[in-house]
């Protein structure tokens, strides 16, 4: 019996060349194919350009300062009157705690405190009866000479250069009488609203002179307080970075006071030199609108001009403008570099940027804490980062 030899059929193999079970797939695996996973954990492998990973790290940083800054501003938007009162017995602080400060030596401290205060308060009232004297004896021939003005005025811009019409003048002087007769109820509701404002600026000034008392007292230990409330491990820092935003404030503040009073005083003997009518009382309004660097001065300085192209015509308007200039060198030449270097480091275009933005924010009064709080600010960061690194 003869065997029959049985032949199985050859295995198939898949197209990939490799049988099932052995690693293969069953199905064909082509080189693309192939590289496609390694492509793709390669390109997940592949880090950030550096140039817009730092990009995208300042840019959140920028938003979370930004949304910082406006809540900042809108808190103090909110409860203006408070923080005005904080910012001017910070100031007060700022400038008598010296003086209280020797005066304790020899007596009590709150009887050093007081003696300060009352000395003070003496002072600033001398000096703005002193200018309400002044403006009260001066008021009638300013008067007249302002009329003679705005007819030597008239007369000069109907000549060359300008040619303009006696017609269109005296139109112009109609309808602002006109304008005036008819807006007599917003002029009296305007008048209105002054006198309330007259009421919050003192109750202001009352809040800002009762917090200037504790802060001149016992202002250190208020700050110990505070800094005792926090968690141990930040109280040293905190403690830093409180001095120096203090000494950047305390700086800041003798630096603009100085400042100021240099500038009043130079605008006081020139305009009394030129024979302008009210000095004394430019030349505080010289000293108030100081406090607001690179822009108060020349508004100052403006409203003299207007006071003697008024009074004693072109020629002596036109050397209180040369004036403008010539204090506007010193100030930004002379006495800032010398006087507030060494407080507030901040570039000109920083100061110029600050006093904008805050003068938007909150009018005046922004435009004129906007630099102090923008140096207490950048010492704060100062000091941190010298406590992170060290």
């Amino acid at each position: 019996m003869t065997r029959r030899l049985v032949t199985r059929p050859a295995r198939r193999l898949p197209p990939g060349g490799r049988p099932r079970g052995e690693g293969g797939t069953g199905r064909a695996r082509t080189p693309e194919l192939a590289a496609a996973p390694a492509a793709r954990a390669a390109a997940a492998a592949t880090p950030v350009a550096p140039a817009l990973r730092t990009a995208a790290g300042y840019a959140w940083r920028l938003l979370v300062v930004g949304a910082a800054a406006y809540a900042v501003f809108a808190v103090l938007g909110r409860f203006h009157e408070i923080a005005l009162a904080l910012f001017l017995g910070l100031v007060a602080a700022a400038m008598l705690r010296p003086p209280a400060a020797l005066l304790a030596r020899v007596m009590p401290r709150g009887l050093a405190v007081a003696c300060t205060l009352i000395v003070s308060l003496v002072l600033v009232s001398g000096a703005l009866a002193l200018v309400g004297e002044a403006v009260a004896g001066e008021w009638p021939a300013l008067v007249r000479e302002f009329r003679v003005g705005l007819a030597r005025i008239q007369s000069w811009l109907q000549g060359p250069p300008f040619h303009l019409d006696s017609h269109a003048l005296s139109d112009v002087q109609s309808k602002i009488g006109t304008y005036l007769s008819s807006h007599r109820s917003t002029v009296l509701s305007t008048a209105l609203s002054g006198a309330g404002r007259v009421v919050s600026v003192l109750t202001v000034a009352a809040l800002g002179l009762f917090c200037s008392i504790f802060f001149i007292h016992s202002g250190d230990r208020q700050w110990n307080w505070f800094c005792g409330q926090l968690p141990e491990g930040v109280r040293g820092r905190v403690a830093d970075a409180g001095r120096a935003a203090w000494r950047t404030f305390t700086g800041y503040t003798h630096g603009i006071v100085l400042v100021a009073a240099t500038n009043a005083v130079l605008v006081g003997i020139a305009l009394y030199l030129l024979g302008v009518p009210l000095a004394v009382p430019l030349a505080l309004l010289e000293f108030v609108a100081a406090f607001v660097p690179l822009i108060g001065s020349p508004v100052a300085l403006g409203v003299a001009a207007v006071v003697a192209l008024a009074t004693k015509g072109p020629l002596v308007a036109a050397l209180v403008v040369a004036l403008i200039v010539v204090i506007g060198q010193i100030e930004g030449h002379l006495l800032h570099p010398l006087v507030m270097s060494w407080a507030v480091r901040l570039h000109p275009m920083v100061v110029a940027l600050s006093v904008v933005a805050g003068a938007i924010a909150a009018g005046i009064v922004g435009a004129v804490v906007a630099v102090p709080l923008v140096s207490v600010a950048w010492s704060v960061h100062q000091s941190l980062r010298k406590a992170r690194t060290g």
